[in-house]
């Protein structure tokens, strides 16, 4: 009997994830050994602390949606910028106190959270950054390594 309900358990949990997509936070990702997530729709959560990204490298495959949830932990605004180098430039001057709703791009209050979506269509490295004044130079930046 037990091992009738684990099964049921189980294909229910791998139907949900095929049909809602499937979430991980950075901390599971890393322990994990890496893995690339996707393809299809994933939630990231992103960590801010001490003006820190909570981690710096994040592999999915292409085709991938992640759907990014920016916890911002600290008492001063950040941003989370992704994108390829031309988004970078747009904001190299960190002018806009905050963004409208654009795929890649949310600003994020003191202690609040934001959300963002980006669908990685192609492989590559691309850059996820916060370019509000001094942010970037202090270090608040990773990559997305898209795998084909």
């Amino acid at each position: 009997m037990r091992w009738l309900v684990r099964s049921a358990l189980a294909i229910v949990v791998a139907a949900s994830t095929a049909f809602v997509g499937y979430s991980v936070s950075a901390d599971e990702h890393a322990a994990a050994s890496n893995p690339a997530l996707g393809p299809g729709l994933v939630t990231v959560d992103v960590g801010i602390h001490y003006s820190q990204f909570s981690f710096s490298t994040l592999r999915v495959r292409t085709g991938t949606l992640v759907r990014f949830l920016v916890h911002n932990d600290d008492p001063i605004h950040h941003e989370f910028i992704v994108g390829d180098a031309s988004v970078h430039a747009r904001h190299a001057h960190g002018s806009e106190a905050t963004h409208p709703p654009v795929p890649g791009e949310v600003s994020v209050a003191p202690n609040d959270i934001g959300e963002t979506f980006y669908r990685f269509d192609r492989p590559g490295r691309f850059l996820f950054a916060c370019h509000l004044p001094g942010h970037l130079a202090y270090g608040m930046k990773g990559w997305v390594v898209v795998e084909a």
